[in-house]
């Protein structure tokens, strides 16, 4: 046999030869799977969708994810989201995840497994978030933040994530929303001009985040408020009367001599007028 192969610079998928070549999995099944990861994250598909634009039927289809769950390829799990609804979220591996009835490939071959597979989640439990308590507000603050984030991308099913990315994301949104950022904001922020293809909507979302997070507000300098005396409409700090209106201490200092300054002045101010008016000559003569 003579395999003939192209180089492709673009639109190609890379997979491990163990899983093309587990006879254990039957050729619907490797077909099955090579079809799933060839398409990109955060796509939508459903078993009925498949078998419908398939030439096998759904019965086979059928078969085909169950032989690819059970050999820890291919994964549904169902998360119940902050705001009470549940979201079923579709995993498919191109090595076996960690599971107890996975039936792993022979060993040899190119990427016949790894060993750090994400852990088991237990199903009756609720995701796990921060347990609230009546001194710490933290919890509530990451729970608002994940709703407000899951609210800003669900109209863009490319930015498809999951609680777990989503818990790690909060602490950049509840920032942006500390700093006056609204919902309309992150969006803005977030859903124009996505890369194609989506290799990882988190990494997308958190380099967004980052780098067009808002300045923080300048904090308002505190303003000097004074009120009236009720007495001689002096400022006072607060409302009331002024120490010196109620005889606690003196009024304000009065220069020695004033009444004879003020009436100085006024006189040189009239003769400063009458010489404007005269032009310089004597008052009688300008007569």
């Amino acid at each position: 046999m003579r395999v003939h192969r192209s180089a492709h610079v673009r639109n190609f998928t890379v997979l491990p030869n163990a899983v093309l070549q587990y006879r254990r999995l039957s050729y619907t099944a490797r077909g099955l799977l090579a079809d799933l990861l060839s398409r990109p994250d955060g796509w939508r598909e459903d078993g009925r969708h498949m078998a419908d634009s398939s030439p096998q039927g759904r019965g086979a289809i059928r078969k085909a994810l169950k032989e690819l769950t059970d050999a820890g390829y291919y994964r549904v799990e169902k998360i119940r989201m902050p705001d009470g609804t549940i979201r079923t979220e579709t995993h498919v591996y191109d090595t076996p995840w960690s599971s107890p009835d996975a039936t792993r490939p022979a060993p040899g071959g190119a990427g016949t497994g790894h060993t750090d597979s994400p852990p088991v989640k237990n199903r009756r439990k609720e995701p796990s978030l921060p347990a609230s308590s009546a001194d710490d507000g933290k919890a509530e603050v990451v729970r608002e933040a994940v709703a407000t984030l899951f609210r800003v991308i669900r109209s863009e099913p490319r930015l498809h994530l999951g609680e777990a990315e989503a818990a790690e994301l909060a602490p950049l949104v509840a920032q942006w929303l500390e700093r006056g950022a609204t919902p309309a904001d992150l969006a803005h922020a977030l859903l124009p001009g996505l890369p194609v293809p989506m290799h990882s909507a988190a990494a997308v979302i958190r380099y967004r985040l980052e780098r067009k997070m808002p300045p923080t507000r300048p904090t308002a300098r505190p303003t000097a408020r004074y009120s009236e005396c009720a007495k001689c409409h002096d400022p006072v700090p607060q409302p009331g009367i002024c120490r010196p209106c109620t005889g606690l201490t003196t009024g304000a200092l009065t220069i020695g001599k004033g009444a004879e300054v003020a009436a100085a002045g006024a006189a040189r101010v009239r003769t400063a007028l009458r010489t404007a008016i005269t032009g310089g000559r004597p008052a009688h003569i300008a007569a």
